[in-house]
This record gives C-alpha cells, structure tokens and sequence, in this order.
C-alpha cells in the first residue's frame, strides 16, 4: 500500500488552487481501525440501525480498477448518525479487512473496540456502541448519501487521517 496523502496537504493544495471539489467532514470521527490513514474511492451504504447491506458490500472485493490503477475502495455508511445500533463490529471489520478494503466511514456506531483496531483496515465512526442492530434486510446500496451535512456520492474520493476526513471528486493528481 502506497503512503497516505495528507489531509492537511490536501487542503493546503485544494485552497492554493482556489479548487471547489472538495469538501471537509465535521471532526466528529473517532479512529477505531488498524489503519489511522486511509483513502480511496467511494462505495455507499444507506441504513438505519440495520447492518445488512454493510455487510453485504464488504463481503465483495474491496479493490476496483480506475485510473490510477488497482485501488482499495473506501464504504461510507450513512447510518442517520444513530447511537443506538452498532453498524460495524469485529466480524465485519474483518471482512472488510480480509477483503481488500481500504476502510469504511460510519455515520453511526461500532463495537468490539480491540477487535476493530486490530484489522487492517481504517474505520472512523461517531462512537462505541454494544448493541447490534437488528437484521432486517433493509437499507440501499451505492446512492447518494448525506454524511453530517455534507453530500457524497459513489465514485467520488475520501481522503481521512487523524487530522480530519474530506472528499473529492475525483482522485489527488499533484
């Protein structure tokens, strides 16, 4: 795996360039992951307090062939922000993990804390939750989703490290 770009260097070149194509996450996201940096083009989950189609999504390879060559893709889950239901746990973590998977971005909660940091994998989230969700089935796949205000759509980029989370429309050429 390539070195992660910067958040804070992409900013910096995003505003030098006057560039609007971007945008950046509110700094709600806690790492929880193996990975604290991560990026990669976008595939979205749409669910509520119901992990069904996360973990249907993360059962597929993780990788897609782009321009840039063979990339490890990154799940941004729009879970409505609930804290009620954990979205990801170990198992899935691992799955993504196992998989190929860049990292994944809860708009929601996880669980199994140890289990998640040691995947190999990035996953940023609001917070800890023990209660899993329940299995209904339910929830969309590669939509357009609204994360804490900011619209992202499949195929666009997410770029997160400890510094901060931010999209773009397509992938970071200096």
């Amino acid at each position: 795996m390539s070195q992660p770009i910067a958040t804070t260097d992409l900013c910096d070149a995003f505003m030098r360039r006057a560039q609007s194509d971007f945008a950046v996450l509110p700094p709600v996201f806690r790492h929880f992951g193996g990975r604290r940096a991560f990026g990669g083009p976008v595939r979205t989950v749409k669910c509520f307090e119901d992990n069904s189609m996360v973990k249907a999504a993360l059962e597929e390879p993780g990788w897609v062939d782009s321009a840039q060559g063979r990339v490890a893709q990154v799940l941004v889950v729009d879970g409505g922000a609930s804290l009620r239901r954990a979205l990801v746990g170990g198992n899935i973590a691992a799955l993504a993990a196992r998989n190929g998977w860049a990292g994944v971005l809860v708009d929601g909660c996880v669980r199994d804390v140890h289990e998640l940091a040691a995947c190999e994998v990035g996953i940023c989230a609001l917070a800890l939750m023990p209660m899993p969700t329940e299995k209904r089935q339910t929830g969309q796949r590669d939509v357009a989703v609204q994360v804490q205000g900011v619209p992202i759509a499949p195929g666009q980029w997410l770029y997160a490290d400890e510094d901060g989370v931010l999209i773009c429309d397509q992938a970071w050429s200096h």
